[in-house]
């Protein structure tokens, strides 16, 4: 039996089935949920149970990626417009550790080398604790990296759990709200009926009148002495004639200008129009732009609305064709199913998981992991974490390389996210243990309250900077602490709370720039001690 037991993949199964069934457990409202895992895994670890390192290593790359793809088509836009508060919150935070690491050293007295490997063993930085190893050319700060480590995964994931109860947070509202603010940014689309009043439209064609360049609307259907038919291109308007238009609430407003007063009468239903959700599944148009494919020439159809993560977005001719939109067509029935060959709408191919992509994706990441850049004296590299981020991020903004179509369905990210999460909790997890009970045996009540000082002040003072200071939102904000903290356990309690990608966007965003930071700082505060 203990032969059995002694097998990494046996360990790594019990680990996940007891982390799993002991998260759901709940007391007073409160679980610890997928982060049960790693606690777990730290008391298996200590009687000796052993996830081996690969488990680790490819749990973390899976997850990571994962994350970078979940981000990646929002990340540009939460930078730009968000990027100040949540780079300063990040930068607040690490200051504080780096102050906290400073003072800490000062009182209880300690040795640099084992001190800044403290520091990065509580920020779970392994990239920090290279440069420090190489800043000191001692290997003691592997001893204090070893010795922070578990309470740096401990005190995130503990902080995380308490933090919305300290703020006195509902995350449900949280997520509610930043729906609501993606919302705001895309407003829904909405359709009215508008009379021809405009004079310079009489007996011209639709096309002729730019009527949707000029007002960013669609137009569906026209109503021409009471019969109704679809608004093609060619299809010519008259003064009287009764116009369909769909757009936001701004560009409705602009329509109105340009064509006339709205219409208080019905439009009838016409057998000849058909209206549709049809789904991008057509890997050959993915990434052309709609005045490429014009599927009003090419099927006689007019797209009235792109679904894209669940935004509604008003098409224009510039608009891009991405895998996995819904699109909303109106024409006629030989219109409508010449569209559906164009556009694919199969089911099976969205529900497919294409792993080439995701193999390719992590090669591509460990390989921009790798290069290094100069800074002063020195250089650093993003390292395997943060190149399999920074390269699933790249990548599912980009959408499509030749044949390869760098995208998956939410329900296949999430498996191979949380697949990859409980992977790399159990294997860590398991070796921290190792040595954790000894660590506080042997290695002196000021190392061990150092860790966990260093771990637990960052976050709180995050926390506080960015919901009082950026009024942020907190699910932003959590992605934003565990960024900064580096934890990716940390981020897998957030995702355990929430399925929006608020956290995930922005634990994207202010990663590379906690990366640098610690380690520059790690060359840095040695010398300052």
């Amino acid at each position: 039996m203990n032969e059995l037991f002694s097998h990494g993949y046996i360990a790594l199964f019990i680990i996940i089935a007891f982390g799993m069934i002991i998260g759901r457990i709940k007391i007073f409202g409160f679980s610890l949920d997928i982060s049960a895992v790693i606690f777990v895994a730290l008391l298996l670890g200590h009687f000796g149970m052993i996830v081996p390192d690969d488990f680790m290593k490819f749990g973390l790359l899976l997850f990571i990626f994962t994350i970078g793809m979940q981000a990646g088509p929002g990340f540009f836009e939460a930078f730009r417009k968000y990027g100040r508060s949540l780079i300063l919150t990040t930068l607040l935070s690490l200051l504080s550790a780096a102050g906290v690491f400073i003072a800490l050293s000062k009182i209880f007295n300690l040795k640099s080398d084992i001190a800044i490997g403290i520091f990065n063993g509580a920020l779970t930085s392994t990239p920090g604790l290279a440069a420090a190893i190489e800043s000191t050319g001692s290997s003691q700060a592997a001893v204090g990296y070893g010795i922070a480590y578990s309470f740096g995964v401990i005190g995130v994931i503990i902080s995380i759990n308490i933090l919305p109860v300290l703020f006195k947070v509902n995350i449900k509202n949280e997520e509610l709200d930043y729906k609501n603010s993606i919302r705001k940014d895309n407003p829904e689309l909405q359709g009215v009926n508008l009379n021809v009043e405009n004079p310079n439209m009489d007996n011209r064609s639709i096309a002729e009148t730019r009527i949707s360049e000029m007002a960013n609307v669609v137009l569906s259907k026209i109503m021409h002495n009471g019969k109704v038919r679809p608004a093609g291109g060619k299809e010519k308007i008259y003064n009287g004639d009764v116009l369909r238009v769909i757009g936001t609430e701004k560009a409705i407003e602009q329509a109105k200008i340009l064509i006339g007063n709205e219409y208080t009468g019905e439009m009838p239903n016409s057998k000849e129009i058909v209206t549709e959700w049809v789904l991008v599944t057509n890997k050959d148009i993915v990434n052309k732009k709609y005045s490429e494919i014009n599927l009003n020439k090419n099927s006689h159809t007019t797209v009235l609305k792109i679904k894209r993560s669940g935004i509604e977005i008003s098409p224009n001719a510039n608009s891009v064709f991405r895998f996995g939109d819904r699109l909303r067509i109106s024409g006629g029935k030989n219109g409508i199913i010449a569209a559906k060959k164009i556009l694919g709408n199969d089911t099976k191919i969205l529900s497919h998981t294409d792993f080439l992509p995701i193999a390719l994706g992590i090669l591509i990441g460990i390989l921009l992991g790798e290069i290094n850049i100069p800074i002063g004296n020195f250089s650093i590299n993003l390292g395997m974490t943060g190149g399999t981020l920074a390269a699933g991020i790249l990548l599912s903004r980009l959408g499509k390389t030749g044949p390869v179509i760098w995208s998956m369905s939410g329900s296949a990210n999430q498996l191979l996210r949380e697949l990859g999460l409980l992977l790399f909790m159990a294997s860590v997890g398991t070796q921290a243990g190792t040595h954790f009970i000894e660590a506080i045996k042997h290695n002196g009540f000021e190392l061990i309250i150092s860790s966990i000082i260093i771990a637990i002040v960052p976050v709180l003072i995050g926390a506080a900077a960015g919901k009082y200071i950026f009024k942020m939102n907190f699910l932003s904000l959590l992605g934003v602490i565990t960024g900064a903290m580096t934890s990716t356990p940390g981020l897998a309690v957030v995702n355990s709370k929430s399925d929006c990608n608020a956290a995930p966007i922005a634990y994207a965003t202010v990663y590379p720039v906690a990366l640098v930071f610690v380690i520059i700082a790690s060359q840095v505060l040695p010398k300052l001690l």
